[in-house]
């Protein structure tokens, strides 16, 4: 006999449909869901990796690779994780440079999610002999002084830690 916990689903389109439907139109804020978190009154971490992360120079067409890493605590929402993959297979056949979709990538989370902390790490595969990395980062304007303090703790501890997503 299965069980079933206090997590609210009736709003989610996309997990348990069976289908993985390629996105068209290129990576948007529409392409992400949310669900409402449980705990909103404690700070934690959820950290997901995209390691197979493709997109296309915006000048040669040329594929750029690498591993896209969000890091956040939530407020109110969660990105469901199926619905996050769609919307990094969005932009395989989209043209723009590393550091406008690590950029990108974090304003679209704010605009569903709008959590207490968010950073988005793109790592990317060399190419030309050249490695970037790129580092996006936003704490959340407007909480209250406890939930800041706890929130930039929870942060520090996050950030003192081994990268879990690092071979």
């Amino acid at each position: 006999m299965s069980t079933r916990s206090q997590d609210q689903t009736q709003d989610l389109k996309v997990l348990g449909t069976g289908r993985l439907q390629s996105p068209e139109g290129g990576p948007s804020v529409a392409l992400l869901e949310a669900f409402p978190n449980c705990f909103p009154q404690r700070p934690y971490v959820i950290s997901i990796s995209f390691p197979e992360f493709t997109s296309l120079c915006p000048v040669t067409g040329q594929p750029d690779c690498g591993t896209i890493t969000v890091e956040y605590i939530p407020d109110e929402l969660c990105v469901e994780s199926k619905s996050f993959k769609l919307y990094m297979f969005a932009f395989r056949n989209h043209q723009s440079f590393m550091e406008t979709i690590t950029n990108n990538v974090l304003e679209d989370l704010r605009t569903i999610l709008n959590p207490c902390w968010c950073r988005v790490k793109g790592l990317f595969a060399p190419r030309g002999g050249t490695r970037i990395h790129v580092f996006a980062e936003l704490f959340k304007d407007g909480m209250p002084e406890e939930q800041n303090r706890l929130v930039r703790e929870a942060v520090a501890a996050w950030k003192s830690e081994p990268d879990p997503h690092r071979p």
